[in-house]
C-alpha cells in the first residue's frame, strides 16, 4: 500500500484575485459535479488562506458548498480525516 501525503506543499505560487476566479473555470470530467471538481482542484492546488478567500469568491458566484462528488460526499466529507484539514473545513462551514 502507498502512504501519501494529505496535500502537496504549493511554494511560491501567487493567488492574486484573478488567478482565485480562475479555479471557477475549470471543467469536470463526465459524470463529476462541476461545483464539486472546482471545490477539490481549489482544496488540492491552494494553502488554507487563499483557500477561505476562494470559498468567498466561490459563494458569492452562487456555486453549491455542497455539492458530492460520484460517490455521494461533500468535500467537506471527504476531508474531514485529512490531517491538515482544519482550516479548510473551516472555510467550508463560514468559521473562518
Amino acid at each position: 500500500m502507498e502512504i501519501r501525503k494529505d496535500k502537496k506543499q504549493v511554494i511560491g505560487e501567487v493567488f492574486d484575485t484573478d488567478r482565485l476566479r480562475s479555479f471557477l473555470d475549470i471543467q469536470p470530467p463526465a459524470g463529476v459535479d462541476p461545483d464539486y471538481h472546482v471545490l477539490e482542484k481549489a482544496y488540492r492546488g491552494m494553502g488554507a488562506e487563499n483557500f477561505a478567500t476562494f470559498v468567498e469568491l466561490f459563494v458569492a458566484a452562487g456555486r453549491d458548498l455542497q455539492a458530492r462528488n460520484p460517490a455521494g460526499q461533500t468535500l467537506a466529507e471527504v476531508i474531514a480525516g485529512h490531517r491538515h484539514a482544519e482550516p479548510y473545513l473551516e472555510a467550508l462551514s463560514g468559521r473562518n
